[in-house]
């Protein structure tokens, strides 16, 4: 293309942009933004086009203005971590978007576009930091900006803690010297890509709040209502035989698949001579210790509880900050269009067992675990999880239900055992493996049984999708936590189950399949 022909290209896309009427508005901005950025990737007519896009900023309505700015931003950020041609030409209109951020008429939404924007040029740090310092940024917002525009530092790198925003972490002393523990076993290639990685979540996160709000208007905070249940007055028989004594005849040893039993409150595998240890309620059934003259497993039960006893918080954490963040990223939930309230509602309704005990897998600190309890009983429920300071407080909250630490993808359950099974907000845990988790269920679930779950999806706007592509967390170093609605659908095809509900609003995908 020539450079006349470039120049006439981005003047009829820009025009078209700037003159749409409200109903037109989206449809020309999503035309404007694919011609210079796909995917995460700049066009030819990207570096032309930046200068024209400042230049422009200044000329139209603020819902205009919401939209290119978040799309500067989107071209800033194409090329790190390298700040090139690119970047430098948006960066040029550093002085209108300082000018624009302290303007006391802005709304939140355009306020978060230009935080999105900003966060992309560190040389300028300490400008930016200055012209915010009065416009009264909540700590989340104004840490999200301190870390984006943070340099690198070999010497004492700060790594991690950084989602949803690293004012939400605050950490002991034992917490810190654990973080700095892993951080010095990482090579300078490994430090420099955990910390390119952590800033990429951080704008993603931004850049997603931004676009929702400048989309849709203030994001909301949803409240985290626990769920209503009835006290029991009831002793529990917390011995080993009395917690997992009733459902025994499903579990599987993890080394040869046979079958356990319980005999003086030690759960062993008579056909390979492997002992479980139990603690607090928890039965570890990932490994299990080879039998000699004794059991053999008194060290590795007192072990198991003084890991559950140095792990108190981390599931209530979990609960109360970083999954309601999580829900907003991954479900688009900004709004607010799903509450726990909604989510209690959907498993109440949908759970159907048949006959046989119902599993809550990879069940977190329990609380979708209450809703199962309170809606099949707790003398019926099995909860996995892999994490023990999750199973920690799920068993303080629940001190009826017996939990079982193991794997998803490779269930310690004899085939046809379970009535029903749950799996909530947990499938995008392990994205690479969703099939063989969904094959799993298949497998253990009896025919007429329900599998409820919920889950998210990647959403059809290119430009959000580009945002909930970009967060990295530790477990996924390659990020994508997330799904399409077909590839679940041929998973639970091929794992012998059919679709009975499907629904969910935003990005969030609700469903409940039954096993045929």
């Amino acid at each position: 293309m020539t450079d006349a022909a470039t120049d006439s290209t981005i003047a009829e896309l820009v025009k078209a942009f700037a003159s749409a009427r409200p109903e037109q508005l989206q449809a020309e901005f999503e035309n404007l933004a694919g011609a210079v950025w796909r995917e995460g990737v700049l066009t030819e007519l990207a570096l032309p086009a930046a200068p024209v896009l400042v230049d422009v900023l200044d000329q139209v309505t603020e819902d205009h203005q919401g939209r290119l700015v978040v799309l500067l931003g989107l071209l800033a950020e194409a090329e790190y971590p390298e700040l090139g041609p690119v970047n430098q030409a948006v960066r040029a209109g550093l002085d209108q978007y300082l000018a624009l951020v302290t303007r006391e008429s802005n709304t939140q939404a355009f306020t978060l576009a230009l935080l999105y924007l900003l966060s992309h040029f560190p040389a300028d740090r300490e400008r930016i930091l200055g012209a915010v310092a009065g416009i009264g940024l909540g700590p989340e917002e104004q840490t999200r900006l301190e870390r984006a525009l943070a340099s690198l530092d070999l010497a004492k790198p700060d790594l991690g803690r950084v989602w949803p925003a690293p004012s939400i972490w605050a950490l002991n002393a034992s917490e810190q010297d654990f973080d700095q523990s892993w951080i010095n076993d990482l090579s300078t290639e490994q430090i420099t890509t955990n910390w390119e990685n952590d800033t990429k979540t951080v704008f993603g996160f931004s850049g997603a709040k931004a676009y929702w709000s400048v989309l849709n208007g203030d994001p909301v905070q949803v409240a985290q209502n626990p769920p209503s249940r009835s006290d029991s007055d009831e002793d529990i028989d917390s011995s080993t035989s009395g917690l997992f004594g009733a459902h025994v005849e499903a579990f599987r040893c993890a080394n040869c698949s046979g079958a356990l039993e319980i005999r003086d409150e030690v759960v062993r595998c008579p056909e390979c001579a492997t002992s479980y240890p139990v603690a607090g309620g928890v039965l570890d059934l990932t490994a299990g210790i080879a039998e000699t003259i004794s059991t053999g497993n008194d060290e590795d039960t007192a072990d198991l509880l003084q890991k559950l006893a140095e792990m108190p918080t981390m599931g209530l954490y979990y609960e109360s900050v970083l999954r309601p963040a999580y829900l907003q990223i991954a479900g688009s939930n900004w709004g607010g269009a799903v509450t726990p309230s909604d989510e209690d509602a959907y498993i109440a309704t949908h759970i159907d067992p048949v006959d046989g005990p119902v599993l809550d897998l990879a069940a977190g600190a329990g609380r979708w675990t209450t809703v199962v309890s309170d809606t099949v009983g707790p003398d019926r429920l099995l909860a996995l999880d892999m994490g023990l300071p999750m199973l920690s407080v799920l068993r303080s909250r629940l001190p009826e239900v017996p939990a079982v630490q193991g794997s998803a993808l490779d269930l310690p359950f004899a085939d046809s055992s379970f009535g029903a099974v749950n799996m909530w907000n947990a499938l995008q845990a392990f994205p690479d493996d969703a099939e063989t988790a969904i094959l799993e269920v298949g497998r253990v679930l009896r025919p007429g049984g329900t599998f409820t779950c919920m889950t998210f999806l990647f959403g059809q706007d290119p430009i959000y999708r580009h945002f909930q592509k970009s967060h990295f967390f530790p477990s996924r170093p390659a990020g994508h936590l997330l799904f399409e609605l077909e590839d679940i659908k041929a998973w639970l095809d091929r794992a012998g189950m059919r679709i009975v509900e499907l629904s969910g609003p935003e990005t969030f995908v609700f469903f409940t399949a039954e096993r045929i």
